[in-house]
């Protein structure tokens, strides 16, 4: 777990999504760090975790609680996570409310995906290309990885091992939104683009209509990749948010 930024402010979690790394948030790093304690973990399989496999997501939330559970009594933390990381975020929140002040969900798929065994095996199958510096760059230009961090993308692509990339792979496409949802008692907001998937975007407008205390926010133009390709009103919305509804 990377900690940065102010070490006496209130904490704020980031979790990157699948495929990338911690360093997915430098732009958010470089934002907050100046008024939060920012906590930014490679995810297993991912970056400085590589050697680490990723098993399921319930193995990382359970890891995440014990990691925040170690803070001080009533220490303020907002947990943000994108794709993948916002499927952690959002069972962490609902699994460990104890643990989590309130919630940032970015573009998490919440329905499943349709073929899943198909999508395994098209993973199993090109899982190799990942390594090929030319597919990486395919990749990254689909997820909005802005020219700066292009080479830590292409690094991490070619360290994250093929069985870590399969089981987060199915991790993602099996996740389904936690009946306890409904019962986390921290605020959420919810981002996501206009020209994400239709899945997706119904999926997230759910998740606001499950939960009394959410605001759902839809940027008109954002793919997936809101916090990547649209670094500075991402981390508005999100700090005007946290402004607003602090303990």
């Amino acid at each position: 777990m990377r900690e940065t930024g102010n070490a006496a402010g209130p904490v704020l979690l980031l979790i990157h999504g699948g495929g990338v790394a911690g360093w997915m948030w430098d732009a958010q790093i470089d934002h907050f760090g100046p008024r939060y304690r920012v906590l930014v973990p490679d995810l297993p399989g991912h970056g400085h975790s590589h050697d680490t496999a990723f098993t399921t997501s319930a193995a990382v939330v359970a890891e995440l609680a014990a990691y925040l559970g170690q803070l001080p009594a009533g220490t303020d933390v907002t947990v943000a996570g994108f794709s993948l990381g916002a499927q952690l975020a959002l069972e962490l929140a609902a699994s460990h409310p104890e643990v989590v002040t309130r919630v940032v969900i970015t573009s998490a798929l919440t329905r499943g995906i349709p073929l899943p065994s198909l999508s395994h095996w098209l993973v199993r199958l090109t899982a190799p290309l990942a390594r090929q510096t030319w597919f990486a760059k395919l990749q990254a230009k689909s997820l909005y990885i802005p020219d700066d961090l292009l080479d830590d993308y292409i690094r991490t692509s070619k360290t994250l091992p093929k069985e870590s990339l399969i089981a987060l792979t199915r991790a993602n496409a099996e996740f389904r939104t936690p009946s306890a949802w409904r019962r986390f008692p921290g605020a959420v907001l919810l981002l996501a683009g206009a020209k994400e998937p239709r899945a997706l975007r119904e999926g997230m407008r759910q998740l606001g209509h499950d939960h009394s205390k959410s605001e759902l926010i839809v940027h008109e133009h954002a793919g997936h990749g809101l916090p990547l390709q649209y670094p500075e009103w991402f981390n508005a919305r999100v700090e005007g948010w946290i402004r607003a509804n602090l303990a």
